[in-house]
């Protein structure tokens, strides 16, 4: 009995289905061209809507090919604390309570913060 082995299957280690009756998606392969001389190919479903510029590795965007580039959104700039705080009040009455501000200041009734 020591002589014999069990011969069998590792559980796990392989797997158990066979590709017979699976109907793949359809696929495209779309093409990228970077600036820099790469070219990307990636798989699409037919179904997907291929964007026209990928980020290539390099980090510059390639264009799809035979596709022209989009143009531009013209974006809006971000609001700073100032552009926020003259919304609120004019230059007048900033200057007006910074000189408060500043007297109390050199009066010794308000601290200095760190």
């Amino acid at each position: 009995m020591a002589n014999r082995s069990l011969r069998g299957m590792r559980i796990g280690s392989h797997s158990m289905e066979t590709d017979e009756g699976v109907d793949f998606a359809p696929r495209l392969q779309a093409h990228y061209d970077c600036p820099n001389g790469h070219t990307i190919i990636l798989p699409f479903s037919v179904e997907a809507d291929v964007p026209v510029v990928w980020e290539c590795r390099c980090g510059a965007e390639a264009l799809l090919r035979d596709a022209s580039k989009p143009e531009v959104k013209a974006g809006k700039a971000p609001r700073t604390h100032w552009d926020m705080l003259l919304e609120r009040r004019t230059i007048g009455e900033l200057q007006e309570l910074l000189d408060e501000r500043l007297d109390l200041l050199r009066a010794g009734k308000l601290r200095r913060s760190a």
